[in-house]
């Protein structure tokens, strides 16, 4: 295998092409998790009025675009860093610094997440142990298997992603077979229709995509990794179109069971919030058996942790690639053994300490995810951006193709665009002050390099 990469400036590090196309599938699939709808079922069950797998099929046509943009731009700038290096392709160097701030706010806090999801499952399991220790622990061992190396934590996490999917399979298994002998409790296209208990409305799927496209965050983790990938930047591209198309399916199948099963209507459970968090397992309770509640339980509490592992790592290669450019500390730019280990323990210690904070809260886990989608979304509006960029104002590879270069980036930009603006207020008003705080980093950087 090769062990070369492209670096720049004078103390950049060296990544070790190893991974291939399964390993880059294993991190993405990880990240999102193949169950990851079922925290927010209940809320898009009652947002959609029962249109749950219809609100699935709507959120994976949209975060299509921002894949495909990304599969445009990883051939263009096949580099660790991912939209920071596509921005500055297609934009310049200050919209790149801006585009990977952005996207720190996401990398950063997203495995913070996970990790908070992963200590409430297992302080659910054990309660003797608080949920703080949990997930302090969980930040422990996963960091511990990425600073072992990519590789070995790409192997590590295909056994928990062959775990989580088999329990899909036996939750997919039972519900089938469940349906099969005592019926649906609603009608069988009301996953796409609604369930009639309070009609079907456009608006209404429209607001719940809004917050379903939130499940597939992470997918684009997978472009972080093009320097380390052998067999080229296609690969990458590829794996990030078959890894959201393939959570897509998977969240839609499940979904789509779940709302058969499910004996409450739409309507009800909209009148009352308090039961949304826990539908998916009440419906499972209800027809499967409490067996199956505990296994999806256990699952999800270490499908969490392995979550924040390929996110941790997505984030280490973002800070690797930020410092490598001078826009970090170039401290971070360093590796040893093909790792950028520095990188890793700063966004492990960062992580460990928003996620404690927060698991030690009563309103922690509300206030975490309140911000971590804006950063995200903001990076997503400059990758679109980057591709109209490069290809048509730039032109930098002939004749740009309308619908490739202009038609798909735009509306892409524009869904992302109309997410922010359907956001909380208070999550709005942390992305304005952290992009504030990029902007004058940007501005002190260029006064200081002015000289030069």
């Amino acid at each position: 295998m090769a062990a070369d990469t492209a670096t720049t400036g004078p103390k950049s590090g060296r990544l070790s092409r190893n991974l291939g196309f399964r390993d880059l599938v294993v991190y993405g699939l990880l990240f999102i998790a193949p169950m990851a709808p079922v925290g927010i079922f209940g809320t898009l069950d009652a947002r959609s009025h029962g249109a749950v797998a219809l609100v699935y099929l709507c959120a994976t046509a949209a975060m299509a675009l921002t894949a495909f943009s990304y599969a445009q731009m990883v051939q263009v700038a096949p580099q660790a860093g991912s939209v920071f290096a596509y921005a500055r392709k297609g934009l310049g160097e200050g919209a790149g610094m801006i585009a990977g701030w952005m996207a720190m706010l996401d990398y950063l806090l997203i495995p913070a997440v996970a990790y908070l999801f992963s200590g409430i499952a297992l302080n659910a399991l054990v309660p003797e142990v608080s949920r703080w220790v949990w997930t302090a622990l969980a930040v422990v061992v996963t960091t511990a298997l990425n600073l072992w190396g990519v590789r070995a934590a790409a192997r590590v996490g295909f056994a928990v992603l062959a775990l989580e999917l088999a329990v899909l399979l036996v939750f997919v298994g039972a519900a089938v077979t469940v349906l099969v002998q005592d019926g649906a409790q609603r009608g069988w296209l009301s996953p796409l229709t609604g369930d009639g208990s309070a009609g079907f409305s456009p608006a209404a799927v429209v607001g719940a995509v809004s917050v379903a496209v939130l499940s597939y965050l992470g997918f684009d983790a997978i472009a972080s990794f093009a320097e380390e990938v052998t067999g080229g930047s296609a690969r990458v591209a590829r794996a990030v179109l078959f890894c959201l198309g393939l959570t897509g399916l998977l969240f839609v199948v499940q979904t789509y069971l779940a709302a058969l099963l499910m004996p409450v209507p739409a309507a009800e459970l909209a009148a009352d919030p308090a039961r949304q968090g826990s539908s998916f397992y009440d419906a499972v309770d209800a027809s499967v058996g409490g067996w199956l509640h505990d296994l999806i339980a256990v699952s999800k509490a270490v499908g969490a942790a392995f979550a924040a592992l390929a996110g941790q790592a997505a984030a280490g290669r973002l800070l690797f690639a930020m410092a490598r450019e001078g826009r970090l500390p170039r401290v971070l730019a360093r590796t040893s053994g093909g790792t950028p280990r520095g990188a890793l323990l700063v966004a492990a210690a960062v992580t460990l300490v928003a996620a404690v904070w927060a698991a030690r809260r009563a309103d922690g886990l509300e206030r975490l995810v309140s911000v971590v989608d804006i950063g995200a979304l903001t990076a997503f509006v400059l990758l679109h951006t980057a591709v109209v960029g490069w290809f048509v104002v730039r032109r930098r590879a002939g004749r740009p193709v309308f619908w490739r270069h202009v038609a798909v980036p735009v509306l892409g930009a524009g869904v992302s665009l109309a997410i922010i603006a359907g956001a909380a207020p208070s999550a709005r008003v942390v992305g304005a002050v952290w992009l504030l705080l990029g902007l004058l980093v940007l501005a002190l950087q260029r006064r200081r390099r002015a000289p030069a």
